[in-house]
């Protein structure tokens, strides 16, 4: 009997966060076109393989992480040499030693000497859409979108409000969330409060100060299926710079989200309508600061309130021949 050959692999290492990998899914999708008949394998966090798969750029994930933002080993690797393995992970060259040590046939990374320049001051998705195009990989910054989840949301049409990030640079004070909160609610809407992993406190203080009841509150880290459902399907994320946010810009759910330390402009939403940043320019901060960073303090209560009331007023499928720039707008 004949074995049928087993297709070429791709291996790709992008072993971040959610908001990395959500930024990173235009550059999968050009990977996926570019090698037809490959077996494209992302390594990864095992914890984000499933919204990885839904965004069908995939074959497999291979379960890689290290704390923090660190390369992490891929000496477990027990297939054979990658046909290719490509370094979406960072520009130095812990990530491409780590792809290189598995002796791929071809590797694609900036720290290699046919690889390109790295641009620090390019957004994250045109970076590696950029990065691809210079090995002649073709692949769109916009091509985002993630399809409907499965799992219906518990809160069709509510204004999420996610007031926790993964570092104290990009948290916004918790008082100021929940006087916009009460202002969402003496508006009519209807607002649910989300929190990661150890942050039920800061959640459960929000609900308190903004009048949210127990029963909207939804801290501990929620399962990423029903997480993406409630994104999908609310009129509105509101939150900081973190990977809720790029949830929401992958769905095409209306959001305002608060930046600090680091600009929209390398890490912000899509050209397209019904996404706000509010950002006060100034030199770059520690994104993974412990403190609120100063710019991001500069933002206050009212304009986000402000903000949030515009958007949930302007129609979802305006008319746009000319999509706009995703605004930003800086506090006074």
């Amino acid at each position: 009997m004949t074995r049928t050959p087993h297709p070429p692999t791709v291996l790709v290492l992008r072993a971040l966060g959610l908001g990395d990998l959500l930024a990173g899914v235009p550059a999968l999708r050009g990977i996926r076109r570019g090698f037809p008949g490959h077996r494209i394998v992302l390594a990864q966090p095992a914890g984000l393989a499933e919204p990885a798969l839904d965004t069908g750029a995939l074959d497999a994930v291979f379960p890689a992480e290290a704390p923090g933002r660190a390369v992490p080993a891929l000496t477990h690797w027990a297939a054979p040499p990658p046909d290719v393995a490509i370094d979406l992970h960072g520009n130095g060259p812990e990530s491409r030693d780590a792809l290189a040590a598995l002796q791929p046939r071809r590797l694609l990374a900036h720290a290699c000497p046919d690889g390109p320049p790295w641009p620090a001051q390019l957004h994250e998705r045109d970076r590696w859409c950029r990065f691809l195009e210079h090995y002649g990989i073709p692949a769109d910054p916009l091509d985002l979108r993630l399809p409907p989840p499965a799992t219906p949301s518990p809160a069709p049409g509510a204004v999420l409000v996610h007031p926790g990030a993964a570092s104290g640079a990009r948290r916004w004070p918790a008082e100021r969330f929940a006087a916009v909160v009460r202002c969402l609610r003496a508006a009519g809407h209807h607002v649910v409060l989300t929190g990661g992993p150890g942050e039920g406190a800061l959640v459960r203080s929000v609900a308190e100060r903004g009048g949210v009841h127990q029963r909207d509150v939804r801290a501990g880290g929620l399962p990423l299926a029903e997480l993406s459902a409630l994104v999908a399907e609310a009129s509105l994320v509101l939150c900081g710079d973190t990977g809720l946010a790029h949830l929401a810009y992958a769905h095409g759910t209306r959001s305002v989200t608060l930046f600090g330390p680091v600009s929209p402009r390398l890490w912000g939403p899509p050209p397209t309508p019904g996404h706000l940043a509010l950002w006060q320019p100034g030199p770059p901060g520690d994104p993974h600061g412990r403190t609120p960073d100063a710019r991001l303090l500069r933002i206050g209560y009212g304009e986000v309130a402000a903000a949030c009331l515009t958007l949930l007023r302007r129609d979802r499928d305006r008319p746009a021949n000319r999509p706009p720039r995703p605004a930003v707008a800086h506090a006074n």
